[in-house]
């Protein structure tokens, strides 16, 4: 069991407590960005539904678990917002290399390629999204997805290298459309309320298991409608919510679930997994670092015209939009926005010396959520919202004394 969750020592108390049947309906995975939950909680998912005699051996070949290796069960729902791009980018890369160099994990490579697609498209599952009027929007692109994943997909024959090499492009071309234009920050009420239904209804194939990521990041209307849920989970399915900031996750909803905490891996022990997963060996670097290499604008880069663009707001200049959306790549996919708006928080830290300051700090940093709730949210374009941000960045200069001037010096 676990044998794909490096380096974490609450492993064991999850075997010991799936072994002894004594696992609760409801349990949170917390711990740092980059120390395995997500990969975690679709293991339980599958050691939970294996039918094997062996259950949850890593090697099971009973149909749920190959189903769940897949990610195509029908027994899993992954809801919550996630940046998947980098990692399917990354994916892709792998799997390339392998290909064009007749590498002995090429099963691997492949592998891991397409279930980083389908941790994406899991998301979009019709359960979830029944009744949102982007769902016929939604299914033309998945659609698209799966015709090109189906040549690439086991059981049948690789084509020849460069045919691969088109479907992984085209692939993630698709997936990063699906990403940018319905990827929610927040996770919709809608979609608690859907997979409530849905884990009411009795499974003939064992347990069922609703894995919500970034539980944090919620409303507070979407909060109170999982904790109804959670106060009385149906008896067949268990939820699965993963954090990197328990102390986020509203008080009755921990009370309701049982937490394992993830610990820190240490960067030797990051570097690992990347060479294992991905076959990199030379990358000094965590996890989260080596996927945003695969970004078409490095982070530095994102970085650096986010800086530049405070500095000619704080100093009484406005920017030139366009050509800054031209150099970060158009900020897509939109991780690369996360990025470049995250970048002038530091700004605003730099200011909290001072009441003055420090109340200007978070008028800038609600300037910045805004703008970036005007892209997610609002479907604003970017260059509109950064139009915005600008005026937005302008007036809490103006009305601070030009407090963010002296910022930038």
């Amino acid at each position: 069991m676990f044998d794909n969750v490096l380096h974490q020592s609450v492993t064991k108390l999850l075997i010991k407590d799936i072994s002894q049947n004594s696992l609760p309906g409801a349990v949170l995975f917390s711990g740092p960005q980059g120390s395995g939950k997500f990969s975690c909680a679709l293991e339980t998912a599958r050691i939970l539904s294996c039918t094997g005699e062996k259950r949850g051996h890593w090697l099971c070949e009973c149909p749920s678990c190959m189903q769940n290796k897949a990610l195509v069960s029908q027994n899993v729902l992954i809801a919550g917002p996630k940046d998947c791009t980098p990692e399917i980018l990354a994916a892709s890369d792998t799997f390339l290399n392998a290909v064009y160099n007749n590498a002995k994990h090429l099963a691997a490579a492949r592998f891991l390629f397409i279930r980083s697609i389908r941790k994406l498209t899991m998301r979009f599952n019709p359960v979830l999204w029944q009744g949102d009027d982007k769902l016929s929007k939604i299914a033309a692109i998945i659609s698209d997805i799966d015709e090109e994943l189906e040549p690439v997909d086991f059981p049948h024959e690789l084509p020849e290298p460069e045919k691969i090499e088109k479907a992984c492009k085209k692939l993630c071309e698709f997936t990063q459309k699906l990403e940018s234009s319905f990827m929610y920050d927040s996770i919709p009420i809608a979609h608690i309320r859907n997979a409530s239904a849905w884990a009411h209804l009795k499974s003939s194939d064992g347990k069922k298991t609703i894995i919500i990521e970034n539980a944090d990041r919620m409303l507070e209307s979407v909060r109170n409608a999982l904790l109804k849920i959670l106060e009385e989970p149906p008896e067949d399915t268990v939820f699965v919510l993963t954090t990197s900031r328990r102390n986020a996750v509203m008080p009755t909803i921990l009370s309701r679930v049982r937490t394992y905490s993830f610990a820190e891996r240490t960067l030797e022990q990051q570097q690992e997994v990347i060479n294992r997963v991905f076959h990199k060996e030379n990358f000094n670097g965590f996890i989260d670092d080596f996927l945003l290499t695969y970004l078409p604008v490095s982070p530095e880069v994102l970085k650096i015209n986010s800086g530049k663009f405070f500095t000619s707001i704080a100093s009484g200049h406005i920017p030139e939009i366009p050509g800054l959306i031209k150099a970060c790549g158009n900020f897509d996919p939109r991780v690369m926005l996360k990025i470049f708006l995250n970048g002038m928080n530091t700004y605003g830290k730099k200011c909290m010396s001072s009441p003055a300051g420090a109340q200007a700090a978070y008028e800038l940093t609600r300037a910045v959520k805004d703008c970036w709730n005007n892209v997610t949210v609002y479907n604003q374009s970017v260059n509109s919202a950064l139009e915005i941000l600008v005026r937005d960045i302008a007036k809490i200069n103006k009305v601070h004394g030009n407090i963010l001037k002296w910022t930038v010096m």
